[in-house]
């Protein structure tokens, strides 16, 4: 029996666009390499709004997995630990909540813009791959 194809919901941070756009066309070229179906792409304004938007896509429970895009610029102050942090620690609460996979493709923090420039297509096919490796898993658990 044929393993039914992965659906995949990426939600991106618009908060340092530059970054954040090549990032979702990276995470969105590879999920289809892999196969996998990219059901919706929801856009935020910056990286504290992904987990809302992490929640109401896992309410609808019609994906496998959410991969969470963003950038988190190191600024003058510790800003960027405090938005990173938060997030990361909701993202990972959600998951753990709807028993789905919820992927951490989130530069940062600490990270100066060339850092993250540099991290573009390495972060954003790590969290593709990690959501498809997670769903297989969470398929092999289910039995």
């Amino acid at each position: 029996m044929a393993e039914r194809r992965i659906r995949l919901a990426i939600v991106v941070s618009e908060f340092h666009r530059d970054i954040t756009y090549l990032m979702e066309q990276k995470a969105v070229e590879h999920a289809q390499f892999l196969g996998c179906e990219v059901v919706r792409v929801v856009r935020v304004p910056g990286t504290f709004e992904v987990p809302l938007a992490v929640k109401k896509i896992l309410e609808r429970g019609d994906v496998d997995a959410v991969v969470c895009i963003g950038a988190v610029i190191k600024g003058e102050t510790k800003h960027d630990e405090v938005v990173a942090h938060h997030a990361a620690r909701k993202i990972m609460d959600l998951s753990l909540e709807y028993g789905r996979p919820v992927t951490l493709g989130i530069i940062g923090p600490g990270a100066t813009r060339l850092q993250a420039q540099e991290r573009i297509e390495e972060y954003a096919r790590r969290a593709v791959e990690a959501a498809v490796k997670m769903v297989l898993r969470m398929r092999e658990l289910e039995g």
